[in-house]
């Protein structure tokens, strides 16, 4: 009998050349996508971002009065010249902070004015801060010691700021405040939670009045943590233990500061 003959294989040593050829196509295919998504058509983002700014204002989310609408090819090009991504085009309305304060202290006046009688006895005080107009309800005029339920004879007068407030455009933040004596009963363990119920508990009377829609507000506990005087004292304590009442505008200006500078931080805040 004939042996067969061995037939050796063959072996190709540069297979491995088609392995690398397909990764060599995926990654010029991934380069090709990468450029084209840098090259989007900058109109489309302008369309985009205008349809977006006119849903917003159809929403009545943001006030037309005392506004002035930001051109957004000039917002694009701010945004360039400042280093911020060159395809990211930015869309809001500036307020104008002169015109803010001016509404602010109309809203001052008539308050002052309304609440005359609450402000002589020292339960209410209204002033200016750096975020807005500042409406303070001190605890002795609103409150029992540790209690989050407001007193039933002061409805009426909650019930007149909130239709003062609501015929406004602007945004309402509740606070609540306490001093630094730590409490614990059977409703609350930590002044956290008194300060957080009392805001809460304003919001709520501000929405049933139906004057205020909910969407313009908001309510935050700040506890002992952001005091306005002394807790050393009797009087200090009883001025830390209140809730605010802040009117601000839906984007931020320093209030405090001159026009110039008012003017200066509303920009950044567009542009940022």
């Amino acid at each position: 009998m004939r042996r067969r003959e061995r037939r050796q294989s063959h072996v190709n040593h540069e297979r491995w050349l088609v392995s690398y050829a397909d990764f060599i196509t995926l990654l010029f295919a991934f380069f090709v996508v990468l450029y084209a998504s840098s090259k989007a058509d900058q109109k489309k983002q302008q369309q985009v971002a205008q349809a977006i700014d006119s849903a917003f204002h159809a929403l009545a989310l943001f006030p037309d009065a005392t506004r002035n609408r930001v051109d957004l090819k000039n917002v694009s090009a701010i945004s360039r010249e400042q280093g911020s991504p060159a395809n990211i085009v930015m869309s809001e309305d500036a307020l104008r902070p002169a015109q803010v304060k001016e509404d602010l202290a109309s809203i001052q006046k008539q308050l002052e004015k309304m609440l005359s009688s609450q402000i002589a006895d020292h339960t209410v005080s209204i002033q200016m801060g750096k975020d807005g107009l500042v409406i303070s309800l001190r605890e002795a005029g609103f409150f029992n010691s540790g209690s989050a339920t407001p007193h039933p004879g002061t409805t009426p007068v909650l019930r007149a700021i909130a239709g003062v407030l609501g015929k406004t455009t602007y945004d309402i933040r509740v606070e609540g405040h306490t001093d630094n004596v730590p409490i614990h009963n059977e409703e609350f363990d930590s002044n956290w939670e008194l300060s957080s119920a009392r805001a809460t508990r304003i919001a709520r009377i501000f929405v049933d009045t139906r004057n205020i829609p909910p969407e313009r507000l908001s309510a935050a506990g700040y506890a002992e943590y952001h005091p306005v005087a002394t807790n050393d004292t009797t009087a200090g304590r009883a001025e830390n233990r209140r809730v605010d009442l802040v009117i601000m505008p839906q984007t931020r200006v320093n209030l405090a500061a001159p026009d110039g500078d008012a003017s200066k931080a509303a920009w950044r805040k567009i542009t940022d």
